[in-house]
């Protein structure tokens, strides 16, 4: 239960990196008002459209008595529009991270400059178009393993009780969980994590990882909150990722102590 709390702190400590380092900010808020603008539409465009695809979807309920059909459409309206939510919270952070590459990657070079003992940052070396290309690739693997999460809590959604009540908070999870991974990816990418390692690394520390990226996801259930939250979120995931692997963090910060260091166990080496 400890890495809960631990995430946490990862994520309020990245605001306050953020709120310290104001240029690196204000150049973090641009990608997130570019898609909280694209966002906001397509949610503008489903709650206006959205009654006619639920009526045009269930013809059956045509012959139903009143009040049966505009109930039973209503409902399945609701779901939609939530369903519709859940993808946009699930995919905000990556077609966020996919615009502004470069704001946050240099974002998060600062932040490894800022707390490495030595001073330096990892690099991966590629070229601006291929760290795009590799981005754009795990954000698409990523979207369709969530997508296979929202089909089946929205298929959950219906079992009473259990709909209303289990199935929420578990969405709010699987929600951190892939907030997580799509914002650690920025500092993992640079040291040749690939997707693959990416997620067993995080799976083998859930707790910490939900502690992160679960009230995140709440918070980002606000559109105007995840842009001013963006950038310190990405910071926080980079004092994150270094935790997860291992990595020294220059003494003296108040950040918090990675957890294999504070139970006394020697440092893991670093995933590649």
């Amino acid at each position: 239960m400890r890495d809960l709390g631990v995430g946490f702190q990862y994520l309020v400590e990245g605001q306050r990196w953020a709120a310290r380092n104001g240029r690196q900010y204000g150049f973090g808020l641009l990608p997130g008002l570019i898609t909280l603008v694209l966002y906001v539409a397509a949610l503008v465009a489903l709650g206006v459209w959205g009654g006619d695809f639920v009526t045009w979807a269930t013809p059956f309920a045509d012959d139903w008595s009143s009040p049966w059909p505009g109930l039973f459409r209503g409902f399945l309206l609701v779901v939609l529009f939530a369903l519709g939510l859940l993808l946009a919270v699930l995919t905000f952070t990556a077609v966020t991270l996919l615009i502004g590459q470069p704001f946050y990657e240099s974002l998060s070079e600062a932040v490894d400059r800022d707390v490495s003992p030595d001073g330096t940052a990892p690099e991966s070396g590629l070229p601006l178009w291929r760290e795009l290309w590799i981005s754009a690739r795990d954000s698409l693997r990523v979207l369709v393993r969530a997508g296979v999460w929202g089909v089946l809590l929205f298929g959950l959604g219906f079992v009473p009780f259990v709909g209303q009540t289990v199935v929420p908070v578990i969405g709010f999870f699987v929600t951190g969980f892939f907030l997580t991974e799509e914002l650690t990816a920025v500092a993992l990418q640079r040291r040749d994590v690939d997707l693959r390692a990416r997620l067993a690394l995080l799976r083998s520390r859930k707790t910490l990882v939900w502690g992160f990226g679960t009230p995140l996801g709440l918070a980002f259930l606000v559109p105007v909150v995840a842009v001013f939250l963006m950038p310190g979120a990405v910071a926080g995931a980079t004092l994150m990722a270094r935790d997860l692997l291992g990595e020294e963090t220059r003494d003296g910060d108040d950040r918090p102590e990675p957890d294999h260091l504070a139970a006394g166990h020697p440092e893991d080496e670093p995933t590649r």
